[in-house]
């Protein structure tokens, strides 16, 4: 029976309302995802900077003023960019630093829904289950608490800057329309994976994700595509040099760590690998500093049982790569981007849950292999409950990671035999002025591991704050017998002069000077000695020399104004 001219005209707009539809869905999808991740990282926000960031370029006193040449001198040039163009904007306000973190993030998790979205495609997945899944595969990149540790973390930007630029070189290469790639693509993939190394030195992998990738479902597209890949091996070999003296120059990465040694760095991540799994589909028992014990031979702690399992992980991925593509593609996918900080190149922290931002693109297409055989109504409803349940965690994590305090509680809590939790904790008690319980955790640690220099000093500080002077110097004159330090000189200057023995504090403090003219709180001390003996020219004059050194410091610069202001009021 021949159509009428309308029955026609409804079929060929038919697909056009469905693509509208669909669109209309995805930018929806969009809105609630970025209201939804500001909401359950909004306890997070207006958190302190922590661990690493206390080191970032921004908090150093003698910032003001530095050009951007000197921000970016650096093996990570774009990741100390984007946090002079924060500094810039606010200054060491923490929370304009997390507001970006977690725009890159969800930046990150578009690029994701719109990879998935092709490699659904890929495997034969159309229409509305297509969309469905990929708007999921961006949601649970979005909202999974897994990812707290990148997004809360100021430290993390490496982590959210450099993959937002990896997935989107992968998308560009995805998205081609056809092969071999054109001069104009490979110019834009090169451009994003230079950036994206930049930022952070695990995004080397791309190449070889590239390669992962027509292999398994375009192989014919290898030898069609080998001017990108002559190109990127080239690329690739020259970034390989510049990590490798990275790796070789770092304090905590490489082959100098002691009792790290390859071999055993790569038996405990036969067992670190199946937790980063079980984190992924079971989130609960997150922990900043985990305390995983080391696997220094074959059978301890089960080591190579991990590595016999995800060995059978992978052969089953390739035996049933024709019936579970987007699964087995997946596994590759995973173990391929883990691999930078989970093989057998020693880290000094063996565990971070951060490590499984980049490779979680790998786990969620395993999930979306087994989504993708529900009814459409089903996987929306599934995708809807687990992504409702994520958020919840998310949100409760961010919770923890409100303030320092809270932070090293949990880890402390959880890691009750490691020394860094509870003496990060005890610092952060020491910040929240409870001096006795700083002074208390302090001396738990004590006894975690032989104290070093910087507990000792900190322990010292924690015991005079809360009124306990002469032990307060002992434990400084115990770290001054390890180091040789003028820090360690001036905190003894500062407690011989709260006993009022002022020759022995301003011998501490010459000796101090001798060590470091330039630690500028000797002179602040000493100045305060002179305050108090009545001189008061010869206390400005040592207060001024400390706002030389330093103009930013607030201590400093109150009491030249005291000091100034003294002689006329008397």
């Amino acid at each position: 029976m021949k159509k009428s001219k309308r029955q026609q005209r409804a079929e060929v707009a038919a697909p056009t309302i469905r693509q509208r539809q669909t669109q209309g869905w995805l930018w929806l999808a969009a809105v609630a995802g970025l209201f939804a991740v500001f909401y359950v990282y909004s306890p997070a926000l207006s958190g302190a900077f922590v661990l690493d960031d206390r080191y970032l370029p921004f908090l150093s006193p003698n910032i003001q003023g530095v050009p951007l040449s000197s921000w970016i001198v650096s093996n990570r040039p774009l990741l100390m960019f984007s946090y002079w163009l924060n500094y810039q904007w606010s200054g060491t306000d923490t929370g304009s630093y997390h507001v970006v973190n977690v725009l890159l993030h969800f930046c990150g998790s578009v690029v994701l829904a719109f990879i998935a979205a092709r490699l659904l495609e890929m495997a034969g997945v159309k229409g509305r289950t297509r969309a469905v899944l990929s708007i999921f595969a961006g949601g649970l990149f979005l909202l999974h608490p897994l990812q707290t540790e990148s997004v809360a973390y100021v430290a993390s930007r490496s982590e959210a800057l450099s993959v937002l630029l990896y997935y989107s070189a992968f998308a560009v290469f995805l998205y081609r329309s056809g092969d071999p790639v054109t001069p104009l693509r490979i110019l834009a993939i090169l451009a994003l994976s230079a950036a994206a190394l930049a930022t952070k030195e695990h995004t080397l992998t791309l190449p070889l994700l590239l390669l992962l990738t027509d292999l398994f479902w375009n192989p014919g597209g290898v030898r069609r595509n080998r001017l990108l890949y002559g190109i990127m091996a080239a690329l690739g070999a020259v970034g390989g040099v510049i990590v490798w003296r990275v790796v070789h120059a770092s304090p905590t990465t490489g082959f100098r760590l002691g009792e790290i040694t390859p071999v055993t760095y790569f038996l405990t991540q036969g067992r670190v690998i199946w937790t980063y799994v079980r984190l992924f589909f079971l989130p609960f028992g997150q922990n900043l500093d985990p305390d995983i014990q080391l696997s220094h031979g074959l059978l301890d702690y089960g080591g190579v049982l991990g590595l016999l399992a995800l060995g059978g992980l992978a052969a089953g991925a390739w035996i049933y790569r024709k019936r579970w593509p987007l699964a087995s593609y997946g596994v590759f996918v995973f173990l391929l981007l883990l691999a930078p900080t989970s093989s057998a190149i020693p880290i000094l922290d063996v565990f971070a849950e951060r490590r499984l931002y980049l490779p979680f693109l790998g786990l969620i297409l395993v999930c979306l292999e087994f989504m993708r055989r529900l009814d459409v109504s089903r996987a929306t409803w599934v995708g809807v409950a687990v992504l409702a349940v994520c958020s919840v965690l998310t949100y409760h994590r961010s919770q923890v990671w409100a303030s320092p305090l809270t932070l090293w509680q949990d880890a402390a809590s959880k890691s009750p035999q490691k020394l860094r939790p509870r003496f990060q904790l005890a610092y952060a008690y020491y910040e929240e002025g409870n001096c006795a319980l700083a002074a208390d955790n302090y001396e738990t640690a004590s006894h975690l591991a032989p104290p070093k220099v910087d507990l000792l000093v900190d322990w010292g500080l924690a015991l005079n704050c809360a009124g306990q002077a002469q032990p307060a110097l002992e434990k400084l004159q115990q770290a001054s017998t390890m180091e040789r330090s003028a820090h360690v000189e001036a905190e003894i200057g500062m407690l011989y002069a709260k006993q009022a023995k002022w020759q022995e504090s301003l011998t501490a403090l010459a000796e101090a000077e001798k060590i470091d003219p330039r630690f500028e709180m000797t002179y602040v001390y000493r100045g305060n000695v002179y305050e108090v003996a009545g001189d008061l020219a010869a206390a400005l004059s040592e207060y001024k020399k400390a706002l030389a050194i330093n103009p930013t410091n607030s201590v400093a610069r109150d009491a030249v104004t005291r000091a100034s202001k003294a002689p006329a009021s008397q």
